[in-house]
């Protein structure tokens, strides 16, 4: 396997674009308090996209993960879910909404939680309050992932 970087990124078109090839949402990409992070090998080829979104300085939204199509099923979805998380104060509770990947995040951690059990703060987010479908899954990361 190569050497995998995870570089800090603006929410550049070729995130927008890989997001909305996968059928992610890219309405709320832009903001403040959002930081995305591209993951390249040796090479310097992008393999996927991750983003988080501090709601608060208690809880952040892990979101806009996405693997390019042609490195999906390498494993490289759980390097940069790991290596995102890795840049995640320990302190803070990590939130995630997802309408096909609830298995593959159970695998790194999460655990589906009711919406009742879901802080304000990130209820309010964009992701939450509107975008993603109501029947979208609500996890929550229990489990960190061993560095």
């Amino acid at each position: 396997m190569y050497e995998l970087t995870l570089a800090p990124i603006w929410a550049a078109e070729q995130l927008k674009t890989a997001l909305a090839a996968a059928g992610l949402p890219i309405d709320d990409v832009d903001g403040p308090d959002r930081a995305y992070f591209r993951l390249v090998d040796d090479e310097n080829q992008v393999l996927g996209y991750a983003g988080i979104e501090a709601a608060s300085d208690e809880a952040v939204l892990l979101r806009s993960m996405v693997i390019v199509p042609e490195f999906r099923s390498r494993g490289y979805g759980r390097h940069l879910t790991e290596m995102t998380l890795a840049r995640i104060p320990m302190a803070s509770e990590v939130y995630l909404v997802t309408t096909s990947a609830a298995s593959f995040f159970e695998r790194v951690g999460f655990q589906v939680v009711a919406r009742d059990q879901v802080p304000q703060t990130i209820l309010s987010t964009r992701q939450l309050s509107g975008i993603c479908p109501a029947s979208a899954t609500i996890m929550k990361l229990t489990r960190r992932p061993a560095t």
